[in-house]
């Protein structure tokens, strides 16, 4: 008998699945949430803006850690995680308070958490092994925050919600590097026959360091002047690291000037973090450097990078990545300045959700066109 009879189905990416769920789920969320705020759309899950955090932080970016992070699906996990994750958004839109709704959820980041953790635990170096519990953090306090939707008007603790921010951000500094820095060096390798900064291993572990730290004490008014001169210091080393891949070399790689961009998000949004730290002022728009402007952008160009490798593309050849990049970094600037604009508030907030939705959705139409042209794998 053939070695091919022993083969089951054929396996689905997880990136397949959750890459365009995810960009469909963050085009559909903003503008609903804006309708929610001011215009009384009854959308339960998007209550109030602590609610809508969650629901990026909890709903969109584990859904595309596990799109990223997974591997193929096979059996039951192809049909279940992805399940849990739309039984979770859709039916917190009208239930948000519903046990069963609060169980999928519940369960999608307990079930991510037992796939990926154990998967980093066992890497050698330490700064590798640190996405296992960093990782385990962000599920579980995506667990935690269901506890708000049981509370009165679905409130959630501020400090819950700025504290998952502030370790996105590092998962985000650690995992962007280790992608922009290996395609730059093999760019750079390939164009000019010259290697690049790389990994830069000594300024990831301060960086580690730095942003590790900052979360303990940036959320709590009486050790947030503490974290000020942390989170500056952190701002500073991310420009100093962007500067060292040296982005003026990369002219015909818009796939890579794209992730730059949304890597130069992380030190700004640090830099006005350390800023608003100092001074005493709370965190919460600030937020949106990292949220918009760097996870949007981040999130956008790894997934479609991905997808494009995946169907065995040249990133490059993407004409679409650095205009996506700048439409996220538009949102993002409407957004950070809405607030202080007067009038004219509203209409910014409508045009940041309008960018980053129009961003979203082109990244969804381009999965899946990438996402037909990639070849099945089979499952052992």
């Amino acid at each position: 008998m053939s070695t091919k009879a022993h083969r089951g189905p054929p396996a689905t990416p997880a990136w397949r699945l959750f890459f365009p769920l995810a960009a469909l789920h963050a085009a559909i969320t903003v503008p609903l949430t804006l309708a929610t705020f001011y215009h009384g759309l009854p959308l339960g899950l998007l209550a109030s803006p602590a609610a809508h955090g969650r629901e990026l932080l909890f709903g969109f970016a584990l859904a595309v850690i596990a799109g990223y992070l997974l591997g193929p699906l096979s059996g039951v996990w192809r049909l279940g995680l992805p399940a849990l994750w739309l039984a979770a958004r859709a039916g917190g839109l009208l239930w948000p308070e519903a046990l069963p709704v609060l169980l999928a959820d519940a369960l999608f980041a307990a079930l991510l958490a037992w796939r990926l953790v154990p998967r980093f635990r066992a890497a050698k170096k330490w700064r590798n092994r640190l996405l296992s519990p960093l990782l385990g953090l962000l599920c579980l306090l995506a667990v935690a925050s269901l506890a708000g939707r049981l509370m009165a008007n679905g409130t959630l603790s501020p400090a819950l919600l700025r504290h998952a921010v502030l370790w996105l951000v590092l998962l985000m500094a650690f995992m962007g590097g280790r992608i922009l820095a290996p395609a730059i060096n093999g760019h750079l390798m390939a164009s000019r026959g010259q290697t690049g900064a790389g990994v830069q291993p000594r300024l990831e572990a301060a960086l580690i360091a730095l942003l590790a730290v900052a979360p303990l004490l940036a959320p709590w008014p009486a050790t947030a002047p503490l974290a000020a001169p942390l989170v500056l210091l952190a701002g500073l080393l991310v420009i100093w690291r962007l500067l060292a891949w040296r982005p003026w070399t990369l002219a015909g790689r818009p796939d890579l000037l794209g992730l730059l961009l949304g890597y130069a998000w992380l030190g700004l949004g640090l830099l006005l973090a350390a800023r608003a730290l100092w001074l005493g002022q709370p965190l919460g728009d600030v937020l949106h450097a990292f949220t918009v402007g760097a996870l949007g952008t981040l999130a956008s160009g790894i997934m479609l990078r991905q997808a494009v490798l995946r169907a065995r593309g040249r990133p490059e050849g993407e004409p679409l990545l650095l205009p996506l990049a700048l439409l996220f970094s538009l949102a993002a600037v409407l957004r950070l300045v809405a607030f202080a604009a007067g009038e004219g508030w509203l209409l910014l907030l409508w045009g940041s959700a309008l960018a980053w939705s129009l961003a979203w959705g082109v990244v969804a139409w381009r999965l899946l066109a990438w996402s037909r042209r990639a070849p099945a794998r089979r499952a052992d």
